[in-house]
């Protein structure tokens, strides 16, 4: 069913498509941010564990409760 989905001139179309709905000036940074995004995707599924920066640094099952 998707045998053949990514040949060289379907690729070409997809770029030519894109070039003209958002511009020379604008696909640099989609680019940039689709890039950083797969490598986000990639460093998540190697290392599940690792927080991403800004988030808050709270032990797990801490509780910001204080009803003592």
């Amino acid at each position: 069913m998707f045998e053949g989905i990514l040949q060289p001139m379907h690729l070409l179309v997809i770029f030519g498509i894109a070039l003209l709905v958002f511009g020379p000036k604008k696909l640099p940074e989609l680019g940039k941010g689709l890039g950083a995004g797969i490598r986000a995707l990639r460093d998540g599924i190697k290392d599940p564990l690792i927080e991403p920066a800004g988030t808050g640094s709270a032990a797990p099952g801490a509780s910001h409760d204080s009803k003592s």
